[in-house]
């Protein structure tokens, strides 16, 4: 994997992956750093990618947000060997409380076409920014 700014991109992608299952769960990052015994500011650096988290406490968080530690990392077979736009798009939209929201959110529209109607909104909103 790459590294972006000095931050591994498994670093970011397996923060992305806390703050999208924490979001889930609709837990506050507060909440989680209280399990955690950190400060919310130090989950939302995780969460970036901006600080790196120790396997203990990412042992820690997977028993807190009731998943394995497994579920935070890619797949060995499909890890891309440098970040991609699919990697920094990920980056992107869990960096945000709304679009931590909307990436849990979206898979569970169960109807395909409402799902593609809205990553058209969101691209035609996006070309107007």
């Amino acid at each position: 994997m790459a590294r972006t700014g000095g931050r591994d991109d498994v670093d970011i992608y397996v923060g992305a992956r806390i703050g999208l299952r924490r979001s889930a769960l609709g837990l506050s990052q507060t909440a989680l750093a209280q399990q955690l015994g950190v400060s919310f500011q130090q989950v939302q650096k995780y969460e970036t990618g901006q600080n790196r988290i120790s396997a203990s406490r990412l042992h820690h968080a997977a028993t807190a947000l009731g998943t394995s530690v497994e579920t935070f990392f890619p797949p060995v077979a499909t890890a891309p060997a440098a970040a991609d736009d699919g990697w920094e798009a990920l980056r992107l939209i869990t960096a945000t409380i709304d679009g931590r929201a909307l990436a849990a959110a979206f898979p569970r529209i169960e109807d395909r076409e409402l799902r593609k109607a809205l990553a058209r909104i969101a691209a035609a909103l996006a070309r107007q920014a």
